[in-house]
């Protein structure tokens, strides 16, 4: 593949150069989204390699522009509405439910 989430084969982006001190969530829905994700998973309505197919079917500029989690969000959103568990509007709504509780 050569997409916008296969950075490491492609040429002209530089080195990848980890900082070992990162943390593994810098905030705690990273963490929700994570658990939810692999929680998910135990339904058995999709394998991981569905999961990693779901996270890199996102828009190849919106992909570049988010971050690694927004990336499992995307996935696990993905999955949920194409296993019909969730519909998109059932997250949309939700998605503003939360936005009008956070201050």
């Amino acid at each position: 593949m050569n997409g916008a989430h296969d950075l490491g084969g492609m040429d002209g982006f530089g080195p990848v150069d980890p900082d070992p001190n990162q943390p593994v969530f810098h905030a705690e829905w990273e963490r929700r989204v994570f658990a939810m994700t692999v929680a998910s998973g135990f339904l058995g309505r999709w394998n991981i390699d569905m999961s990693r197919y779901a996270r890199e079917s996102m828009d190849p500029a919106e992909y570049l522009a988010t971050s690694y989690y927004e990336h499992w969000l995307h996935g696990l959103e993905t999955l949920l509405d194409e296993q019909g568990l969730v519909t998109r509007e059932e997250l949309a709504a939700r998605k503003a439910e939360l936005s009008r509780e956070t201050p």
